[in-house]
């Protein structure tokens, strides 16, 4: 059985998908960019703060969810400037104490309203 998980405090959907779909105990979370949910403004000239925001959006989903940061299995991180990596690597990781997910880093062209960082992430419920 499909659910749509859907909050106000990320981002509405910038296009025909959800912000999250959970199926069973699987929770599905779409490549996040940082885009405030309040005010609709980019974070774009700073790669830190613009991560921050990112997995605030995570967060915020995650919650709508009933779920955090400790339930998700897979990150996938999309950087327009693999240069931007190691600012990246340390504000994604802050938001784990241990038990890190599995999470591939890739490098794109271009991305969502010309932002330099996207992440989706899979959780899972016990």
């Amino acid at each position: 059985m499909k659910k749509v998980i859907n909050t106000t405090d990320a981002p509405a959907p910038i296009g025909p998908y959800n912000q999250a779909i959970q199926a069973g105990n699987t929770i599905f979370v779409s490549g996040q960019i940082p885009l405030h949910p309040f005010t609709g403004e980019l974070v774009t000239d700073n790669i830190t703060a613009a991560t921050h925001l990112v997995m605030e959006n995570i967060g915020a989903i995650l919650t709508q969810a009933k779920a955090d940061f400790t339930h998700i299995v897979k990150s996938t991180i999309f950087l327009t400037n693999m240069a931007d990596f190691a600012e990246v690597n340390e504000v994604y990781g802050s938001y784990f104490e241990d038990n890190f997910p599995a999470r591939e880093t890739v490098q794109v062209s271009a991305l969502p309203k010309g932002v330099s960082v996207e992440i989706s992430v899979i959780a899972v419920k016990a």
